[in-house]
């Protein structure tokens, strides 16, 4: 017989996060960095939860150099993504801040340990290999603002 016990709601919880799209020219041809984890084959945009205390300009910036290794510098905002996941007893609405942005030194050799392996991709590359719509949604939104920068 089924319970007739009815299930407890999840508390529901907003959560804050920024990174960025970090792009170059090489050889006439536009780069991006990605940051990969070989257990489960996911390739996304660097990014992380703000500090207690910093602005959300701050907290991409810090994210992308610990997670890629690189000195960067924020171009323009180029927009906002939010998703859903579940954690034990809530569930999670998470806004994720994205920013344009350039290197102005480091090295992908340099990044920490959050991901395996960090790489700089041909931008068609980039397509195929991010893991969710929404990053390449974020991909064309970078593309088109350094078109119009």
């Amino acid at each position: 017989m089924p319970s007739t016990r009815a299930r407890r709601p999840s508390r529901v919880r907003n959560a804050i996060a920024a990174g960025g799209v970090v792009l170059r020219e090489r050889d006439g041809k536009r780069e991006v960095v990605l940051t990969g984890r070989h257990s489960d084959g996911t390739w996304v945009f660097p990014k992380g939860t703000p500090d207690k205390g910093e602005e959300i300009e701050e907290t991409a910036v810090r994210e992308v150099q610990e997670e890629t290794g690189l000195n960067v510098r924020i171009v323009r905002p180029i927009g906002t993504t939010d998703y859903w996941f579940a954690a034990p007893g809530e569930r999670v609405h998470k806004f994720v801040h994205f920013f344009l942005m350039e290197p102005t030194g480091g090295d992908v050799s340099e990044h920490d340990h959050e991901y395996d392996e960090v790489r700089w991709v041909a931008e068609d590359e980039a397509r195929r290999l991010l893991s969710f719509d929404t990053y390449r949604d974020i991909l064309e939104r970078a593309l088109a603002a350094a078109e119009a920068a």
